[in-house]
């Protein structure tokens, strides 16, 4: 299944937001691995639009992997600090968007 979400980072903090991302942690991409992401992309639009693409046998089974990571704890812990306000970490607020169309 492919899944597209939507996250807003902090206009004031996309440079760092995107440095970070250019040395994501080798332990949580390894994580991100093991729980099933596969082929995850993040874009970022520069008033910190975040459109975030995976494809997955099962989200919601991929996102509970990743909460039982203890690197996710610690990431998660890092980055919440770059989106705007939200309830919960950013993993919570990953909510898959309908797709409408699909060229293949």
């Amino acid at each position: 299944m492919r899944i597209c979400f939507l996250l807003k980072v902090r206009a004031e903090r996309l440079n760092e937001y995107k440095e970070r991302h250019a040395h994501v942690w080798p332990e949580m991409l390894e994580a991100l691995r093991e729980a099933g992401w596969r082929n995850y992309s993040i874009f970022l639009g520069p008033d910190g639009l975040l459109v975030g693409y995976l494809e997955a046998e099962d989200f919601e089974r991929c996102r509970t992997a990743m909460k039982g990571y203890e690197v996710n704890a610690r990431w998660q812990a890092e980055m919440a600090a770059f989106f705007e306000p939200m309830a919960g970490d950013a993993d919570d607020n990953m909510i898959p968007l309908e797709e409408v169309f699909h060229l293949d």
